[in-house]
């Protein structure tokens, strides 16, 4: 399987982080790599996403420009360990798309993607609007590779 691995546009501030919504450069970020997405090879056939607004709204851009469905998923905050994710793909292993996309947050980003690539989860640092695909013949730590990167 491929895993697209994406940080939500780059957001606002309020008192409440999971109240941060997208501000109008996030949003064109986003929309531009759900753009560049859309162009390539790796095309995804759901998103999963975390349950915070900033997270929700970029999934629903990209979502718009791919023509894909979208599941939130309480494991994709920020903290949450990317154990958990794996988990997730693990449990739903033969009911996942060829393609999966996630949109979260930094720092479980970057700990997803060294989980899978390097087997550890001491993470990468991600801009906002970042997405990497993942090629994951075998979900599991170390065993992916990665094949490309998108940028805003």
């Amino acid at each position: 399987m491929y895993l697209i691995i994406m940080r939500h546009g780059e957001a606002g501030w309020h008192s409440l982080d999971q109240a941060r919504e997208l501000t109008e450069s996030g949003r064109m970020g986003s929309a531009r790599v759900a753009s560049q997405i859309a162009s390539s090879r790796w095309r995804p056939d759901v998103i999963w996403c975390s349950t915070l607004v900033r997270a929700e709204q970029t999934a629903s851009i990209v979502s718009e420009v791919l023509n894909v469905p979208i599941l939130e998923r309480p494991f994709l905050t920020p903290d949450d360990d990317p154990g958990e994710c794996l988990d997730a793909l693990l449990a739903e292993q033969e009911a996942l798309p060829e393609t999966l996309m996630i949109v979260s947050h930094m720092p479980l980003v970057g700990a997803l993607s060294t989980l899978f690539v390097d087997g550890h989860r001491r993470g990468i640092p991600f801009m906002t609007s970042q997405a990497l695909v993942l090629d994951l013949p075998i979900i599991g730590p170390g065993c992916g590779d990665l094949k490309a990167q998108f940028l805003a």
